[in-house]
């Protein structure tokens, strides 16, 4: 630890020492700051990995799938609409949404407004933390998740069915961090909104189930009846697909630009609204 200034020579203080005498600098704010929000990050992690049903639909789901999909379609070249590419090599981005989309809308909504009803939100705003960080935290928590059940996912499908991937993974990071943010807000939005915690859980089950079959997260939408593939076109959980299948084959950021406006529009108008209807208790 830095030392802080030295009294001056000569001074009452000094003499009373018997020598020169300094003072530890007091730990700073922000250092403060930063090691309460690892620890509250810690916490929801910890709270995260006790509840089997969560981390099994979030981290454990995905992979079984892939493997499902490889198993009944394989990955040689042209056995997905893409002929470059084998099924399992589109489905991984596609099933990548699944682990965003549980998060955003089974965990964020629930879990939210349950803590709003026992009152814990409550009991953060009389913390000396800003209420704020708590939310932080969580969201931390949850994009750690994302990144492991991607990670699984990704291994699984590279070691049984020999993943291709030509895009480029900082890319890819990029767009899976900003659609996981933009889906995120939309959970608060449902959580902020919500009265209890049974009908938050019930309104991100109504939207989510929908959107995985619609937006081609489960069904490639090359194989959809035309006036369903017009509808998908308007489901927020498409434009996350699109994106991460793009990127994952080795598009530019540029032919996906309206997917990216999409996201963007739906992250800074999600925490608008969560900032002014958001409710701690």
């Amino acid at each position: 630890m830095g030392r802080g200034p030295r009294v001056g020579a000569g001074s009452k203080t000094e003499r009373a020492f018997g020598g020169p005498v300094t003072f530890a600098r007091p730990v700073t704010r922000r250092a403060s700051m930063l090691r309460a929000q690892w620890q509250l990050v810690l916490v929801a992690l910890k709270l995260f990995f006790r509840e089997p049903a969560a981390f099994g639909l979030t981290v454990i789901a995905p992979a079984v799938l892939v493997v499902m999909f490889g198993a009944s379609f394989g990955n040689k070249l042209g056995s997905s609409p893409n002929p470059g590419y084998g099924f399992v090599d589109l489905a991984t981005p596609a099933l990548a949404t699944i682990i965003i989309g549980t998060a955003a809308f089974m965990g964020i909504p629930p879990n939210t407004a349950t803590a709003r009803e026992l009152r814990i939100l409550r009991r953060y705003r009389a913390t000396p933390l800003h209420p704020v960080l708590y939310v932080v935290a969580d969201v931390i928590a949850y994009l750690v998740v994302a990144v492991v059940g991607m990670a699984l996912l990704v291994l699984t499908a590279k070691l049984i069915f020999g993943l291709r991937f030509a895009g480029s993974w900082p890319a890819l990071t990029a767009a899976f961090v900003l659609s996981a943010l933009s889906l995120y807000a939309v959970g608060y939005v449902i959580a902020s909104l919500a009265p209890t915690a049974r009908v938050a859980q019930a309104a991100g089950l109504l939207l989510f189930l929908p959107m995985l079959f619609l937006s081609g997260a489960t069904l490639p939408r090359a194989l959809m009846p035309s006036a369903i593939m017009h509808v998908s076109d308007y489901v927020p959980l498409t434009q996350v697909v699109s994106l991460l299948q793009g990127l994952w084959v080795g598009d530019s950021w540029q032919q996906h630009l309206r997917e990216t406006w999409v996201l963007l529009i739906m992250l800074v108008g999600g925490v608008l609204v969560s900032a002014r209807t958001f409710r701690w208790e």
